[in-house]
């Protein structure tokens, strides 16, 4: 019988509450405290320095390939360095995208930006409009979701005077056209979800006050979020109204302000556009009325004029995946659509194009094998797309696509030697006998137990790929380490089933699953108890929390970063009542009680032995927040268990604002593993 079993826990008042005031200066001052224990305890390791000046060499160094949006004839790219820590947002022509060395138009230095306007910017992002003549910017004090808006004139390279712009908060805005923007925002009482995003879209002029602008739909404060989008190709704006995370209703919204919503099912989630097309996959499988039959995970259009004109829905599948595979990204250009697909786990690209009769053509791109392949940009005005393909021992390479065979025009140089480095994957047996997938990366021929770390997900239905890690590879596998990535239920990686498989009370397989894997590499001899270390961020964070409660003895240590913890409180924390159909509501009853059976932080005791535990959060994380992380740490520093606690003040949700806060938290982490993990006996494998 695991811990949490054996122990239930909600009968004692939290006594950690003050650690939920954010920015109060008792929880900082007790922030400031903790991390001047880890970075005694880290920063004076004899690795950290050397870890932590190879890492920000390698996130600093100008061979890399910069990851563009493309748009029109320009590739747009954000891009920082040693010199630009901020970053600056540049663009160059597509034709000069793919020479060694791409003459670059800065548009935006965020350092300058920042150091005039004596604000601490993180760069969220850019949207611009039809005509490429003004782009809306998005920038947040410190690195959170919250961001500011102002409008960019490309000419002048300077905001536009009385142009769009919104003061910061949990804002959406899209370009409807070159003089109006669709948008939600905070506008005061009322205009918010219960999860703190926008519930009322507005229409906005320009010319006019943001306090003129029109409401033209309306939610409930009970959805997770309305938002607005608009496509080239479809003269109407689209409004998703989201239910819950895992539904929506999605309208459209002619020029003439009716309103026609659209027959979908509440599971399908909005992809994009082709055509006069909207692209949507279905989460559940679905009969249309009057239609066949459609399976779970598929592909469908929607051709949208013919419906609002005939008000009969025409529906296309698009692609069908099987038992074994599942849809991932999905990217439209003007003459195509792209989609990822997994098998296993191993990705490809598939090119889908509309054909005259209604039905659609799929053609599987030729890009390397075995290994995680994505979408980069797909261009909405023109024919072209960028993809990625690399692996746990392959840097990233760049591909081209303007609908010819996709052609190589950038390389990663590899950034650790992974020369005698080999991937395999094995399928673990969980408690109830599915078969759960699991990655290995390690020496050839490496023989007896290493030590070896464990990541992963299990949520939300997101998919763990066989990416190239620098971090990883640099202070682990080089050092002679074992990586193992587990492909767990609540994850994407066999589509919607295997995402449901895992929700609200059935969360436990998750866990069942992420334990069955770390029981199969001590079978096979790959590692054992006191060597296995574990990690795993946000979802993660609360899936590596989890099984540390309920197997302390499985695990040599855990690194927890921006987790989830507490989740009898998760819904008044952050973002979380946005993610109450993951993980279920605490106020009703019967979830809370299921709830309760695994949440950490109800489920740490004192008196049992658990592994040493490092927990690493930020300030400025105003998604998750660093709330979970603080008090599991007091919590667990009060029943006298070994643990360290860091919490970066900026970055938000990522954790870092820049290279070297990234480069800061990878080495601490790596650091902690090192420590606790080996011994001069195991220890490095040369």
């Amino acid at each position: 019988m695991s811990v949490a079993a054996a122990k239930g826990a909600d009968s004692v008042e939290d006594p950690y509450l003050w650690l939920e005031d954010v920015q109060g200066a008792k929880a900082l001052a007790w922030v400031g405290q903790q991390n001047a224990r880890s970075t005694r305890m880290l920063k004076t390791h004899p690795d950290y320095h050397g870890d932590y000046d190879a890492l920000l060499n390698i996130m600093d160094a100008t061979d890399r390939i910069p990851d563009g949006d493309v748009s029109h004839r320009y590739v747009f790219d954000y891009w920082q360095d040693t010199t630009h820590p901020k970053g600056i947002w540049r663009r160059t022509t597509i034709a000069d995208y793919a020479a060694p060395k791409p003459h670059w138009e800065v548009l935006l230095d965020v350092d300058k930006l920042s150091a005039d306007e004596k604000e601490n910017w993180v760069w969220k992002g850019a949207a611009c409009s039809p005509s490429l003549k003004s782009c809306l910017l998005e920038l947040s004090r410190g690195g959170g979701d919250a961001a500011t808006v102002r409008e960019f004139d490309l000419a002048t390279k300077a905001a536009v005077k009385d142009g769009f712009a919104l003061e910061e908060a949990k804002s959406n805005i899209a370009w409807l056209d070159d003089d109006t923007v669709l948008f939600g925002s905070d506008f005061g009482p009322g205009s918010l979800t219960t999860s703190g995003y926008p519930c009322i879209v507005k229409q906005w002029k320009r010319g006019t006050r943001v306090t003129a602008a029109k409401t033209i739909f309306e939610g409930a404060p009970s959805d997770v979020m309305v938002r607005a989008f608009h496509y080239p190709s479809i003269d109407a704006a689209i409004v998703a109204r989201g239910l819950t995370f895992f539904t929506a209703e999605y309208f459209c919204i002619r020029p003439d302000g009716s309103v026609t919503k659209l027959p979908m099912p509440l599971d399908a989630e909005l992809k994009g556009a082709q055509g006069g097309s909207l692209i949507f996959s279905i989460r559940e499988s679905w009969t249309p009325p009057g239609g066949a039959h459609i399976s779970e995970g598929s592909l469908i259009a929607l051709p949208v004029e013919p419906f609002l004109i005939e008000m009969a829905a025409k529906y296309q599948v698009i692609y069908t995946p099987d038992g074994r595979s599942s849809v991932g990204d999905v990217a439209t250009c003007r003459d195509a659509m792209f989609a990822t697909v997994l098998r296993d786990v191993v990705g490809t690209v598939h090119r889908l194009e509309p054909r005259a009769d209604g039905s659609w053509s799929d053609h599987e791109l030729a890009l390397p094998p075995d290994g995680a392949v994505g979408i980069v940009s797909a261009n909405q005005w023109g024919p072209e797309a960028y993809f990625k393909f690399e692996s746990f021992t392959t840097p990233p390479t760049l591909y081209f696509h303007d609908g010819a065979t996709p052609r190589p025009i950038k390389s990663l140089p590899p950034r650790f030697d992974a020369s005698n480095l080999v991937t395999e994957q094995f399928f673990a047996t969980s408690n109830d006998g599915t078969q759960v997938p699991y990655f290995i990366t390690r020496q050839r021929g490496s023989r007896g137990s290493r030590p070896t770390v464990l990541d992963g997900y299990g949520g939300f239905e997101v998919s763990k790929t066989p990416g190239y890690s620098i971090a990883v590879g640099k202070l682990w596998l080089e050092s002679g380490g074992i990586w193992v990535v587990a492909n767990v239920r609540g994850g994407g990686e066999y589509g919607p089933a295997w995402h449901q498989a895992a929700l609200k009370e059935n969360r436990q397989r998750a866990f069942d699953d992420f334990v069955a894997v770390a029981r199969d590499l001590v079978a096979r001899g790959i590692t054992e108890a006191r060597q296995l270390g574990i990690m795993g961020r946000s979802n993660g964070g609360l899936l590596v929390s989890t099984v540390m409660t309920q197997h302390p003895n499985l695990f040599g240590a855990v690194v927890c970063q921006v987790p989830l913890i507490d989740m009898v409180r998760y819904t008044q924390i952050g973002a979380g009542s946005s993610w109450r159909a993951e993980y279920g509501d605490p106020a009703i009853a019967e979830q809370r009680a299921y709830i309760l059976k695994y949440s950490p932080y109800q489920n740490v005791h004192r008196g049992q032995a658990y592994p040493p535990v490092l927990f690493m959060t930020t300030t400025t994380d105003d998604r998750v927040t660093p709330v979970h992380a603080r008090k599991m740490m007091a919590r667990m520093e009060e029943q006298g268990h070994e643990a360290l606690f860091y919490e970066n003040t900026d970055g938000g949700h990522g954790a870092a604002a820049d290279h070297k806060q990234a480069a800061e938290m990878w080495a601490m982490s790596f650091v902690f593993l090192k420590q606790k993990l080996t011994s001069k006996r195991h220890w490095p494998l040369a």
